[in-house]
């Protein structure tokens, strides 16, 4: 059963018959390839597109190999077209193919309109987007966020959230019911992106090392880091020979991979982005479980690192806000609009209340600001203006930020 992406469908429509290519990117098993050789596909066919005229290339079948070749598969597309009208050429695993890019600009200039994917395996999706810079549309796609989840589980919403905790939102493990399953799956997965996308991609000499850094990300989601204070962390574990350009070099290796996403810090009264400490947050909590083995699921943490994926998905430009001594959880941006955000588990009681308040203190700007918790009350306005939304009132409406 496919489980329907509009965001991503409505992304692709929007793009259609655009002279760009496509780059369809995104953390290896979070949907691309049945986003595009099946849901996309669908939807041309409904369009009124003849079947004839969408050619569709998987490079990771081993029948496709022999295309391999640049020369090969730009032969191999040509034959399959049948007049030199308007083409949709899809491609999986580009990256198996060397000077790809030749080939794609070759079909673009041909009446070709051009989507390709890739994998992390050997050559991240983010590399063939920047080896086609100002000629391409990159359109990250994501594990399954909480509405497009909770769609496909459907029933009680906290017997959804509690399982969308712990095993996240890759397509496959959503539709995989038995939980043993489910659980090799997810170990199989972190394990391949660690050691195929990270290690063996970078050839990195020090494993153990790698995975230290990799241990302490997933250990303190939400927290403010540097590299220096993760290296001074493994120094005083043994770790004697940690440096703080190896683990500047392992942070960065962890976000083009596409595991982990970094958000930096702003002031929000001086108007700029600060250079020391950052965030790093995980694409999906399942694979953070995993990595830990179901140890240390700690909901504020969870409900963070969920809050700013959503953010991000949405297409909020997301930073960490410091107000004087102060910290706003999230200061999302888009289309000129500001959020003030606070992810909070509950503000019931008076004196976490005050804390979670006290870091919109003297920012009179105008802008919106917000305590996204878990309260099921129906009281959302605070006093000075501040206001309260419930988690899953956030999660399952797009324009929740802007309607409250």
């Amino acid at each position: 059963m496919l489980i329907e992406r509009k965001s991503y469908l409505d992304k692709l429509m929007r793009h259609k018959d655009k002279d760009l290519i496509k780059v369809i990117t995104g953390v290896r098993r979070c949907g691309k390839s049945v986003l595009l050789f099946d849901i996309f596909y669908n939807q041309l066919l409904s369009d009124g597109v003849s079947a004839d005229r969408i050619i569709r290339v998987n490079l990771e079948n081993a029948e496709s190999r022999s295309l391999r070749k640049s020369d090969e598969l730009f032969a191999f597309i040509s034959a399959q077209r049948k007049d030199e009208g308007k083409h949709y050429v899809m491609i999986d695993e580009i990256q198996h193919v060397a000077s790809f890019e030749d080939v794609l600009n070759s079909l673009k200039n041909s009446k070709c309109d051009v989507y390709v994917t890739g994998s992390n395996a050997q050559m991240l999706s983010g590399d063939i987007s920047t080896a086609l810079r100002g000629r391409s549309i990159e359109i990250r796609v994501r594990p399954l966020s909480f509405a497009e989840f909770y769609a496909f589980k459907g029933g009680d919403v906290r017997r959804v959230w509690n399982e969308y905790l712990k095993y996240g939102g890759f397509p496959y493990a959503a539709t995989e019911n038995d939980e043993e399953a489910r659980q090799e799956y997810l170990n199989m997965l972190e394990s391949t992106i660690a050691n195929k996308d990270i290690i063996d991609r970078y050839r990195l000499r020090n494993p153990a090392l790698f995975h230290a850094v990799y241990d302490f990300l997933c250990s303190n989601i939400g927290s403010l880091v540097s590299a220096k204070k993760i290296s001074d962390t493994l120094k005083s574990s043994g770790y004697r020979t940690v440096t703080p350009d190896t683990v500047g070099n392992y942070l960065e290796f962890l976000r083009e991979s596409f595991l982990f996403s970094k958000a930096y810090r702003y002031d929000v009264r001086g108007k700029e982005y600060l250079r020391t400490l950052n965030k790093y947050y995980i694409t999906d909590m399942g694979l953070r479980n995993a990595h830990l083995n179901y140890r240390q699921i700690e909901v504020t943490h969870a409900m963070e690192n969920i809050i700013y994926n959503e953010l991000v998905k949405r297409g909020h430009k997301v930073g960490i806000g410091k107000n004087q001594d102060k910290e706003i959880d999230f200061v999302a941006i888009k289309g000129g609009e500001t959020y003030y955000i606070q992810s909070a588990y509950s503000i019931m009681d008076s004196a976490k209340k005050e804390q979670e308040l006290s870091s919109f203190r003297k920012l009179d700007d105008g802008y919106k600001k917000i305590v996204i918790t878990m309260d099921d009350d129906p009281f959302t306005v605070l006093e000075n203006g501040y206001r309260k939304l419930n988690l899953f009132d956030f999660l399952l409406n797009e324009r929740s930020l802007e309607e409250i």
